[in-house]
């Protein structure tokens, strides 16, 4: 027997089932990820956000929190959600007098889960919005279909373009097969404004920094984003990436030459270093951003220049041949 579909409904009009999981949680300051299964609209509000130390946790947002939340979006449309505050008021005052020790509190967590891609890009909107100095991202780019990198561009090229005319500036890090990547071409023809791109062989997974204030990192792989506001690890992000910009080439607004050493390309020198260390065709072409069959047309070709004829004589050649102890 199946259950009856969750019921559409706005924020001011918690269903039963809602109701009452959200004053289980806040009387037992937890409640499971699969009980919030059937009611997915406490989530949407942000009335449960993932536990910090577990996914499979579900807390409560205190009821103040989330109706501070909530009644941001109001400013939009004045007139017609004066009635639409009276009733969320409606709503969580009886809630308040549940809200223990368990809840949030603090409106501005230095830690934050974010699930799902509407909410992940709704608090990337939100703090871009506030931003006035600068916008730091790492991109890796590895393995996402074209289509959904050029959907992720035309998402940010708004809230990009907006922050570069209050006189912000953006710097990205790539990893070199970007430089060669049309939507990436156009994304930077498109910005006007202080925007540099530099590129390495191998960079980090996704970073996006917002005026040194806040960070964004990848929590899973299952579209979970982590936004931090501790100053001491945001700080210790954007060091990171500023040694990291250093170390890069140019690719935006003019691309610095790739030069090779003794027939050699950067790219294959990369390869190199990963093949001695003894990683699989799979595992370079992640590291480096590629595909598998670009990466082994890269082995393939480092194996002609080297002349191997198998991949235990290419290691070989590769530590006799001092290639890893060129600078690039």
């Amino acid at each position: 027997m199946t259950s009856a579909p969750h019921p559409e409904h706005g924020s001011e009009e918690l269903c039963p089932a809602g109701a009452d999981l959200y004053e289980r949680a806040l009387r037992e300051g937890q409640v499971t990820a699969e009980a919030a299964l059937a009611t997915p609209c406490l989530v949407d509000f942000g009335l449960l956000h993932p536990a910090v130390d577990d996914l499979h946790r579900l807390q409560p947002v205190a009821p103040v929190v989330a109706l501070h939340r909530l009644l941001r979006t109001s400013g939009e449309r004045i007139a017609q959600e004066r009635r639409r505050e009276e009733r969320l008021a409606a709503t969580f005052e009886p809630l308040m007098a549940l809200e223990g020790h368990h809840t949030v509190t603090d409106a501005t967590p230095t830690l934050r889960l974010l699930s799902g891609k509407g909410r992940i890009n709704q608090a990337l909107t939100e703090a871009l919005a506030d931003a006035s100095r600068e916008l730091l991202t790492i991109q890796p780019r590895s393995g996402l279909p074209r289509e959904q990198v050029a959907a992720a561009y035309a998402l940010a090229i708004r809230r990009d373009q907006a922050l570069l005319d209050r006189g912000g500036r953006i710097r990205t890090l790539y990893p070199h097969t970007a430089r060669h990547s049309p939507t990436t071409v156009a994304y930077h023809d498109r910005l006007s404004g202080d925007i540099e791109a530099r590129a390495l062989d191998e960079i980090t997974d996704r970073l996006i920094i917002v005026d040194r204030d806040v960070a964004f990192i990848p929590a899973d792989g299952n579209g979970v984003a982590l936004e931090i506001r501790h100053p001491a690890i945001v700080g210790y992000l954007a060091t990171t990436f500023d040694r990291l910009w250093r170390l890069a080439t140019p690719v935006f607004p003019e691309a610095a030459p790739q030069p090779s050493h003794n027939g050699i390309t950067p790219r294959q020198q990369a390869i190199a270093a990963l093949l001695v260390e003894g990683h699989t065709d799979a595992v370079i072409a992640d590291r480096l951003g590629m595909n598998i069959r670009t990466a082994r047309v890269h082995i393939a070709k480092l194996a002609a220049t080297l002349g191997s004829q198998s991949r235990a004589q290419l290691g070989f050649l590769i530590g006799r041949s001092g290639i890893l102890d060129q600078e690039h």
